[in-house]
């Protein structure tokens, strides 16, 4: 996801630099129409941006804060680093995970990647 999502701004840049050439005023144009269509594009062109990256980011980042806040005592996880645990207890910005070799460990609470489907 993340290489289409980087190969579409390569080409979407690439897109823009090739057509705002041709913005460009010369002689004898009028630059009133010329700068109209430059305008249009580049609100065109921040449109595609939003679209197709800020707000699948934004819809993310708030998917992980909800996690982040709907965890609680009980709940098997796995953190970003690949560690699998059982929360023991939660705090305001960290929760002790209980691994399975019997340690504990303490962890940021969005160090936490998602919760780990109950297997029976």
């Amino acid at each position: 996801m993340a290489k289409v999502a980087s190969l579409t701004l390569v080409l979407l840049l690439a897109l823009s630099l090739v057509l705002m050439g041709g913005c460009v005023p010369t002689e004898g144009e009028g630059t009133t129409t010329s700068t109209i269509y430059m305008v249009v594009f580049m609100v065109l062109l921040f449109g595609v941006f939003y679209f197709l990256i800020i707000r699948p980011q934004r819809k993310k980042q708030r998917e992980h804060q909800e996690l982040a806040e709907g965890l609680s005592s009980g709940d098997r996880v796995i953190t970003i680093g690949g560690i699998y645990g059982r929360i023991e207890s939660v705090r305001e910005d960290s929760v002790i995970l209980k691994v399975e070799s019997g340690a504990t460990m303490r962890v940021a609470r969005n160090g936490i990647a998602g919760k780990q489907e109950e297997t029976k």
